[in-house]
């Protein structure tokens, strides 16, 4: 434990990328080596890099909802693991956040991930997350979440629960359908609730 709260403490002291961070450096992650589920994200928005609180804003409620957990157990880090792509705000472009900065995976990922033994299930969020972690970089994010299955039963591909994605999900109704019931029986059986 005392190498991974070093390995934490270096990773909050960050700043390989500070130079392309308008709004400062400020990782915001959540990890535990007991966790069971870890939620692979993309990187935090501004209301998140303001509380310092991973998916602190609509979107942390809508997964919430959608993985069927409360905030409470959503933010006890002995049960859920969040590691986005970026672990710092990127700052905003013309049509919404600019991507998650590249350095933050190659610097901290394999280190924190391979301290969680104990994963039952990987939630990942987004295109970003599915190109690092399901090598889907050709399929598009509909194709990649419609064949979530095709990935295991430890890997579930998700769009991203932005109230940006609201077209998309009311264009694909299959997805709360289909994959919703089982994705919140998934992080049931692994978080024993």
């Amino acid at each position: 434990m005392n190498s991974f709260a070093s390995l934490l403490a270096e990773v909050h002291g960050c700043s390989i990328c500070a130079a392309h961070l308008p709004h400062g450096v400020r990782p915001v992650l959540q990890m535990h080596p007991q966790a069971r589920v870890l939620i692979a994200g993309q990187a935090p928005g501004r209301k998140v890099h303001d509380s310092g609180l991973p998916f602190d804003d609509a979107s942390g409620d809508r997964l919430r909802e959608w993985i069927g957990v409360t905030r409470e157990t959503f933010y006890d880090s002995r049960q859920i693991a969040i590691l986005p792509m970026g672990l710092c705000f990127p700052g905003t472009g013309k049509s919404g956040d600019l991507p998650p900065r590249p350095e933050c995976a190659q610097a901290w990922h394999d280190r924190l991930i391979g301290h969680l033994r104990h994963l039952e299930i990987t939630l990942v969020v987004g295109r970003y997350a599915q190109a690092y972690h399901m090598n889907v970089e050709r399929s598009s994010l509909t194709e990649t979440v419609r064949n979530w299955q095709s990935h295991g039963p430890k890997l579930i591909p998700l769009p991203h629960p932005s109230p940006r994605n609201n077209i998309w999900l009311s264009r694909n109704p299959w997805f709360e359908q289909e994959l919703l019931p089982i994705l919140r029986r998934r992080v049931s059986v692994a978080l024993g609730i």
